[in-house]
């Protein structure tokens, strides 16, 4: 065991304070949160195939890996964007456009992305394709926005291929009014690290927004298009119909449109565009669909309507209607790519498709992480998300009380966000991650007392204490008493939670 060096100013000893120091002056998109807390009496270890990725066991390889975690951070963070694709389509084109090294499959919306995009690699995946799938944000390892063949890149290979990149990376910095931003040299990364493997396909989830995103520089065989709902509204639009006509610029000539049930007007921006460039539309509720659905244990079963006919019994190891739905805009996209509908009309095979959704997982989107009681974690920031994730854990869980605990960002419309948890929290402790965009806990505490009444809210800023503060109020209901805790508000919320409560 190595000694540790002698300093004047050991500094702080607490796991929590260390985790909040290390955070502080980096992009909290970088962060790989690794403290645990002090004890939060939750005995529950990681689940056997857990997708996503420990710090590296190797210290070399960890110190490497930080190195470049460091350089990362010192570029712009994912809320600080020049809305310009010029940087990214100059750094890929000296790379030799690795972008263009094979088909894509473009995902874009307000919700659902992620899991989305984790149900159609496992499809892609199942039909022995190579993928490679870019996601964004992370759960806790900045790995994870890479994924080859179903798993996170390792850190060695995260490692290499920043370092071949770099150079070029510095070249166009010289060269360009800003330097490339913290997300665009991932996207490199991830393009270049796809094009190496090779892949047969990538799947590729925006940042943000479409037109200007830095993943727009594919030309997507298959433009997905989630559920859109209000987020972001500073940079994409304060209306549907606005955020649709920013999302809409992924759809490209001659490209087929996968479109999730949306809002009207934004539904109707993206025909239009999708008319623009003569591409063809599969409509959620009209050309594909969920037919029927229910609850079972672990998840729910599925009876999916695709391009090519219905495919019955589908079970998803996810809960929530909204799951559902990602899971026929996902089976949608992937017959799409195949050329079910166009090409032929034939279903694709059924054992398949069952198999591949059965393998599904989506860290921090109702994960359950402990139980007696319950933990579920799941990362909904908006009030669209959180209206979903309360329906959710009404009809998979049915707690006779849940506690809540909360955490948001900054800039977030935290209001709408706690009316939508109102209904279903007994109580609600308000939190904070160690980001430097989480919002203050008693600003956040204000607007929960108007919304639930100061008699519903504690207020423990640390994360590690608001745990055990929740536990503590679900436990009061005695063992066999059915009460739950959920955590949500925050993808880095959830990440540090899930953490947390699995090293105690």
């Amino acid at each position: 065991m190595s000694e540790r060096p002698e300093n004047d100013d050991p500094g702080p000893t607490d796991p929590f304070d260390e985790l909040v120091q290390a955070e502080t002056n980096r992009d909290p998109d970088l962060a790989v949160i690794e403290a645990g807390s002090r004890t939060l009496r939750a005995q529950a270890g990681p689940p056997q195939g857990d997708a996503v990725p420990a710090r590296p066991s190797d210290p070399e390889v960890d110190r490497a890996l930080r190195a470049v975690e460091e350089e990362l951070a010192g570029r712009w963070g994912e809320t600080k964007l020049d809305p310009s694709v010029q940087r990214i389509e100059a750094l890929l084109d000296i790379l030799g456009s690795p972008q263009r090294a094979y088909p894509s499959i473009h995902i874009t919306g307000t919700n659902g992305k992620t899991s989305t995009a984790r149900m159609i690699e496992a499809l892609l995946t199942s039909f022995d394709l190579r993928t490679g799938r870019y996601t964004s944000p992370h759960v806790q390892s900045v790995t994870e926005r890479i994924s080859l063949d179903g798993s996170p890149i390792s850190a060695e290979r995260f490692i290499e291929t920043y370092r071949d990149i770099a150079p070029y990376v510095e070249m166009v910095d010289t060269q360009q009014q800003y330097r490339l931003s913290f997300f665009e040299v991932l996207t490199a990364m991830a393009f270049a690290a796809f094009a190496d493997a090779p892949v047969d396909i990538a799947v590729v989830e925006v940042g943000m927004g479409g037109t200007w995103d830095a993943t727009n520089v594919i030309d997507g065989d298959v433009a997905v298009i989630t559920p859109i709902a209000l987020d972001h509204t500073d940079r994409l639009g304060e209306t549907p119909e606005q955020i649709a006509g920013e999302k809409s610029g992924i759809i490209k000539k001659d490209a087929t449109v996968v479109l999730a049930q949306q809002p009207v007007d934004a539904a109707s921006v993206m025909l239009k565009r999708a008319v623009e460039v003569d591409a063809t539309v599969a409509r959620e509720g009209m050309e594909f669909g969920v037919l029927s659905r229910e609850v079972a244990v672990g998840g729910q079963m599925l009876t999916l309507r695709g391009l090519g006919g219905e495919y019955p019994e589908i079970f998803l190891p996810l809960y929530g209607a909204h799951q559902a739905h990602n899971a026929a805009v996902a089976l949608a996209a992937v017959e799409a790519f195949f050329g079910v509908g166009s090409e032929h009309a034939r279903p694709l095979d059924i054992e398949t498709i069952r198999g591949a959704f059965a393998s599904v997982a989506s860290p921090g989107r109702m994960e359950v992480v402990r139980r007696s009681p319950t933990v579920v974690l799941d990362a909904a920031h908006n009030p669209a998300g959180a209206r979903a994730a309360a329906e959710a854990v009404t009809e998979a869980f049915g707690f006779s009380r849940l506690v809540g605990v909360v955490g948001a960002s900054d800039g977030k419309d935290v209001r709408g966000l706690l009316e939508a948890f109102e209904p279903i929290f007994a109580e609600v402790v308000v939190t904070r991650n160690s980001s430097h965009r989480a919002m203050d806990a008693d600003e956040l505490a204000a607007v929960a007392v108007e919304v639930f009444g100061a008699e519903r809210v504690q207020v423990e800023p640390r994360l590690d204490d608001a745990l055990e503060a929740a536990i503590t109020l679900a436990e009061e209901e005695g063992e066999f008493s059915g009460a739950g805790v959920l955590v949500t508000g925050s993808v880095i919320t959830v990440g540090e939670a899930r953490l947390l409560m699995r090293r105690s």
